[in-house]
């Protein structure tokens, strides 16, 4: 496994798996546009050259970023890329200074491991102004807000990522 920011080659890939997960309902859906205009924000797991997880860190401010995207193939589930690649994207924020990151989930025992914990919505108007006034499910939202404070979790993350030059290897 090798986690790196995606690059222009990744977008086929990254637009395949948030599309399937958008159709089940877990993820708002994302175009192939959307995603080369949100390119730097994006990580990819990889294997063999193949795109196998995906998550963006979509900056709001200075203090604050959102988890968002986290897709993993069917074929790896369990196998420990989402928790990866989340810790790629702590350390990520790490290395940019930003000391909140936040989420809107339902996979909330995943995040809890992961070291967020739960919160409440009403602290991410960003969040409610910039997606939620468009989610299709936005009057019935099963979500639950999960938050994270970098400043303090070690700096275990963005120590991983240095020692691999960015990339972490499984």
């Amino acid at each position: 496994m090798i986690i790196r920011p995606a690059v222009a080659g990744d977008v086929a890939g990254i637009h395949s798996l948030v599309t399937e997960y958008a159709g089940r309902g877990d993820l708002l859906p994302r175009t192939a546009e959307s995603i080369v205009e949100t390119l730097p924000d994006w990580l990819v797991a990889e294997q063999d050259g193949l795109v196998m997880a995906c998550v963006a860190l979509l900056p709001y401010n200075a203090n604050l970023a959102e988890v968002r995207s986290l897709a993993v193939n069917g074929a790896v589930h369990g196998q420990g890329w989402g928790a990866a690649i989340v810790a790629a994207a702590i350390a990520e924020a790490q290395r940019r200074g930003i000391p909140m990151l936040f989420a809107l989930t339902r996979a909330v025992p995943f995040f809890l491991r992961a070291g967020f914990a739960i919160t409440d919505k009403v602290f991410f108007p960003e969040k409610v102004w910039r997606d939620c006034n468009i989610c299709p499910v936005r009057e019935a939202c099963d979500e639950t807000a999960v938050v994270l404070h970098l400043d303090s979790v070690p700096h275990l993350y963005a120590e991983q990522a240095e020692a691999g030059s960015g990339n972490v290897s499984a």
